[in-house]
């Protein structure tokens, strides 16, 4: 379970390199300081893991369960900082182009970094609130119920506020989200609101629904009030992609993977949807 929850890690930082690698050069070596650490707080998490069921004294469990909390939360900080930093236009093309620090410790990448841990403690809880009632532990369907709540509020008053960061530090992005991406805000923002209305009332499959659409339709909307940029101000998806050989083989080896990806985690997750009985 754990290799598969970063399959997306591996087709993201796979797919970036080979389609687009003046982008991926220019983003990993000027961001380099964040992804480290990003992926430091992968690997610490993973093994915390791992170490805390292995281990039977308390102290140690305790020691563990901390590293892995820690690491829950720096992993998603870092990488929103990562992607403020390219929304803001602090990565400027070419190797090591952009200040190491400043491109990451901005206003922007800290609105990213925050909205990403809620976003992720949010998620974490709305799909948690499924599970817990399959099991039929009333008491922790409440606790996930009551996190998820808290922080889909708090994720959207720091929307909210983050408005006037984007307006004072990322001019170009906010004139984006504002015009042409605005009905994707709309969306997001609808389904989030639909999400916490659907946890309230114990509808906690579908919440799960509502939940992923807010997060993505930020994700896209972000997308689209950047388009046809890929990095801020002036380089485009057409002067960095690869060549039609490439982009045919990377699309070929997708749809490749994808026959013998799709169905190995669908069989995954179902099996673990399934109750303990069946």
């Amino acid at each position: 379970m754990w290799e598969a929850n970063h399959v997306w890690l591996v087709f993201v930082v796979v797919l970036l390199w080979a389609g687009f690698s003046p982008v991926f050069a220019a983003v990993l070596s000027t961001l380099y300081v964040p992804l480290t650490l990003a992926a430091l707080g992968i690997i610490a998490r993973g093994a915390a893991f791992a170490f805390r069921k292995a281990s039977s004294e308390l102290w140690r469990r305790r020691l563990f369960g901390a590293c892995f909390a820690l690491s829950s939360v720096v992993t998603p900080f870092f990488l929103g900082a990562v992607a403020g930093g390219v929304a803001s236009g602090r990565v400027p093309p070419g190797i090591a182009e952009g200040d190491a620090l400043t491109s990451w410790v901005n206003p922007t990448s800290v609105l990213g970094g925050v909205l990403a841990v809620l976003a992720c403690a949010h998620l974490a809880a709305v799909y948690l609130c499924a599970d817990a009632a399959r099991e039929g532990d009333a008491a922790l369907v409440g606790a996930f119920r009551r996190r998820a709540l808290i922080s889909g509020a708090v994720s959207g008053a720091v929307a909210l506020a983050g408005v006037a960061v984007l307006r004072a530090d990322a001019p170009r992005l906010f004139d984006g989200l504002t015009h042409r991406a605005l009905p994707l805000i709309v969306l997001s923002a609808a389904s989030g609101v639909t999400g916490l209305a659907l946890l309230a009332r114990s509808r906690h499959v579908a919440s799960r629904a509502s939940a992923a659409l807010a997060v993505a339709s930020i994700l896209w909307a972000w997308g689209a009030a950047q388009y046809p940029l890929v990095l801020v101000p002036s380089t485009t998806v057409h002067a960095t992609a690869s060549q039609d050989s490439v982009l045919a083989a990377c699309l070929v080896s997708l749809a490749v993977g994808g026959v013998l990806l799709v169905p190995s985690l669908w069989w995954l997750y179902s099996l673990f949807q399934k109750g303990r009985s069946t």
